[in-house]
Parts: structure tokens; C-alpha cells; sequence
């Protein structure tokens, strides 16, 4: 049985998601502050974290970056500005629901990113593969990456975009392409977070001198160079 932790500082819609997931065969844990939330996630082990943003203690912004870490992170807000979106995700998290929601979506979106997560690792767990391109070491069974020996952190979307990159050095790849590949969901059109990762991963990699390995091809993508 997978287990869930729902943190949500409204009791009532905390109450109402545990009822309706424990009836669809989910075990749910609940934290109804950001600061709960943290003290339960390293007490007890989850497969995948419900997050409200605006909560009492620690922020929900705060704990993303910590949850994601180890399990997908789907953020329930009534933030629905795209700026809020494109932040969030680029801190790590798998998805991101606006408030209000329908129950059927949001248990869809659970079992896509639960399904994902197993599919990776039974990739991983057969492959065994450590990628290298120039100064560069990805290994996909511990989640690292090395740049002039140097271990870079990355979020989980950061590395599966490298990741994508790396196993095809010589492909450009479309924004939709990285998207469906580090997501495992449909492409936004509008949406900015590709833009946004590359950014980031390029600012990570400054001090190693390798971010000029990520080219950007005008009108197409992004490739390694």
C-alpha cells in the first residue's frame, strides 16, 4: 500500500483528502503545519507528499526542495499565477494543482507520478548506467552529478534534463521534448519552466566553467555542445 502524507493546514480539506485517498486504497498520514510536515517526513518513510504552500511554521516553498529530494511532490495551492507555477516546479516539484480541484483529477495526477517513479527506478535498477560527456559523470542510480570532479546539486527535473541530454549529445531537443521527458506530462506551450531549469543548471555549473556544454539552438531547443 503506498503511503501519503498530506500537509494542509485547513483541517476540514485535510480531513476530506485523507477520506477520499484511503477510500481509493492509499495510506495517508497527516501534518497540518509546514514544521509537522518536515518532523513526519524524517520519522517515517512516504512515497509521494500532498503540499499546501501557504502553511503556519515552515513554508510549503521551503519544503519542496526537501521533500522532492526523495519522493514526487504534487503542491496544492490557490496561487494560479504562472509566476507562482514556474517557481515552484523549478524548486522540484512534480506537479502543481490549483485550488479549487476535483478529487478524480487530483487522484489521476497521484497515480501518474507514482506509476513515473516506479518505472524509473526499474529502469535504473536494470540499466546500471553512469554517463559521461567531456567533464561531466551522471549517475542515474544515485541521483549525482559530477562537473571537473566536483559534485553539483541538482533537483530531480535538473538532472533528468541532463540526463536526457547527455545519453544524446548530438540531438537538439525541444522545450516539449524536455518537458515530457523530466515531467512525464503533456507540454505547456506558454509555460517557462524549461527556460527557467536550464537556467539554473547553467548557474550551477558556472564555477566548474562547463555551462557553455549547454548550447541553446534558436527557434529549435537545447543541446550539449
Amino acid at each position: 500500500m503506498k503511503h501519503l502524507l498530506i500537509v494542509e493546514d485547513d483541517a476540514e480539506n485535510n480531513q476530506m483528502l485523507r477520506e477520499y485517498l484511503e477510500g481509493h486504497g492509499y495510506q495517508c498520514t497527516q501534518a497540518f503545519s509546514g514544521s509537522e510536515g518536515k518532523l513526519l517526513f524524517g520519522l517515517q518513510s512516504f512515497d509521494l507528499v500532498l503540499l499546501d504552500l501557504m502553511l503556519p511554521g515552515i513554508s510549503g516553498e521551503e519544503l519542496v526542495g526537501i521533500f522532492s529530494k526523495k519522493v514526487p511532490v504534487i503542491v496544492l495551492s490557490a496561487k494560479s499565477g504562472l509566476e507562482s507555477k514556474v517557481e515552484v516546479l523549478s524548486s522540484g516539484a512534480d506537479d502543481y494543482i490549483c485550488k479549487p480541484f476535483d478529487l478524480p483529477e487530483l487522484l489521476v495526477r497521484i497515480q501518474v507520478q507514482l506509476r513515473r517513479r516506479s518505472s524509473n527506478e526499474n529502469v535504473s535498477a536494470k540499466e546500471g548506467a553512469v554517463y559521461e560527456y567531456r567533464d561531466w559523470i551522471l549517475n542515474p542510480d544515485t541521483q549525482e552529478m559530477h562537473a571537473c570532479g566536483k559534485l553539483i546539486e541538482l533537483t530531480k527535473h535538473e538532472f533528468l534534463i541532463l540526463e536526457l541530454l547527455i545519453r544524446n549529445p548530438k540531438r537538439v531537443f525541444s522545450k516539449q521534448m524536455i518537458y515530457e521527458y523530466a515531467w512525464g506530462e503533456e507540454y505547456l506551450a506558454e509555460d517557462k519552466t524549461i527556460n527557467v531549469h536550464i537556467s539554473n543548471i547553467r548557474a550551477k555549473l558556472k564555477e566548474s566553467g562547463t555551462e557553455t556544454y549547454i548550447q541553446t539552438v534558436w527557434g529549435m531547443g537545447f543541446k550539449l555542445t
